[in-house]
């Protein structure tokens, strides 16, 4: 594979050091580059299709409007930066996946490609391997039934997904441990570890500080915005649907934790995590429970249903508690009490009880 080359305005230019956030603007970004602006990083360069908020700008040193699918963008990435990490966020989510199956692949895929080739030229580059931080999915599984997704499964059990989300995470999983463990240069015989590929399959994340956008899991969120605005609210998942969530500074947390990780501490590229697991009754009564007013009804869209059951009601995450000290800060009732409501409250000025 041929290095990315800087145009001849460039070459000899001295490239400013970066950490790479690609599809900043999304709940995950918003999160990662908040909580790495105030560890002090300025050295934060974020890529989305659309211009970032004042604030969010203000957490980077620069903020590119682009397209990951794009190479004239990787050739600009190349030319202008020393890129020691990259926190690979973008992509279209499942439920969009689902209704443009090529625009995901293309997307999800192909986007991820250009990114781990920009990764492996800029190790080479400067001679030290990038660390690349890839966010995957509990789509990843494709249970046969619902029996069968009731016990926690390993991240090696059940790797049929149903969904072209799913099929297009798991391939980018192999693509970047293919990377991590089997990549040479073409013009030598010696390998070569360039890329530091490290990800995590993250189940449902809620996050109180940004609005759902229409993800599959997004009912848990969409219960407790719906509730906090008084408005009333039809939940497009069964009352027993049951997959495991995890809060966004959790899962912000434990992107940062592995990536910091030893990497001699590190015996596989992907891990699970997860936090706290309940059915959507359960999830609709405890929101009730700090807003009595909040009507909830269940109306389960087919689709959306579909890929839920799919997905296992539980995950477990044993080897990155132990290989990286993987330890969420919150279970459902911290994650209600210290985290969603009072922010989500805050939000929309409600003026509910309090617990």
């Amino acid at each position: 594979m041929p290095s990315v080359q800087a145009s001849s305005g460039d070459r000899g230019a001295r490239r400013n050091a970066a950490i790479l956030v690609t599809g900043a603007g999304g709940e995950v970004g918003h999160g990662l580059l908040s909580s790495m602006h105030a560890a002090g990083r300025r050295d934060l360069v974020a890529i989305d299709l659309r211009e970032l908020d004042s604030t969010q700008r203000a957490w980077c040193r620069e903020c590119i409007v682009g397209d990951i699918t794009e190479i004239p963008l990787l050739h600009r990435l190349e030319s202008m930066f020393e890129i020691s990490e990259i926190y690979h966020l973008a992509a279209l989510l499942s439920t969009r996946t689902e209704f443009a199956p090529e625009a995901g692949h293309a997307v999800n895929v192909g986007g991820t490609m250009n990114m781990l080739r920009l990764a492996a030229d800029q190790a080479r580059s400067h001679g030290m391997p990038v660390t690349f931080l890839f966010p995957s999915s509990i789509a990843v599984y494709g249970l046969p039934d619902l029996d069968t997704r009731l016990a926690a499964v390993t991240e090696d059990e059940h790797n049929q997904p149903t969904t072209m989300y799913g099929c297009n995470k798991l391939y980018c999983e192999h693509l970047g441990r293919y990377y991590a463990n089997h990549y040479r240069r073409l013009s030598s015989d010696r390998m070569e570890h360039v890329v530091d590929f490290r990800s995590i399959r993250f189940p449902g994340l809620i996050s109180a500080d940004t609005i759902p956008s229409g993800g599959t899991s997004d009912y848990a969120a969409e219960m407790i915005h719906a509730a906090a605005e008084g408005k009333p609210y039809a939940c497009f998942v069964r009352p027993d649907t049951r997959i495991p969530f995890m809060t966004m500074p959790d899962a912000i947390a434990a992107m940062l934790r592995l990536a910091r990780a030893d990497k001699n501490s590190l015996t596989r590229n992907v891990y699970n995590a997860g936090s706290f697991n309940p059915c959507a009754a359960e999830f609709a009564d405890l929101v009730r429970e700090y807003f009595p007013s909040a009507a909830i009804t269940f109306e389960p869209d087919e689709q959306r249903q579909a890929i839920l059951d799919s997905w296992p009601a539980d995950c477990d995450d044993t080897a990155a508690r132990n290989d990286w000290g993987f330890s969420p800060q919150h279970d459902l009732r911290r994650a209600f009490e210290d985290y969603l409501v009072p922010t989500i409250r805050a939000r929309y000025d409600a003026t509910g009880p309090r617990r």
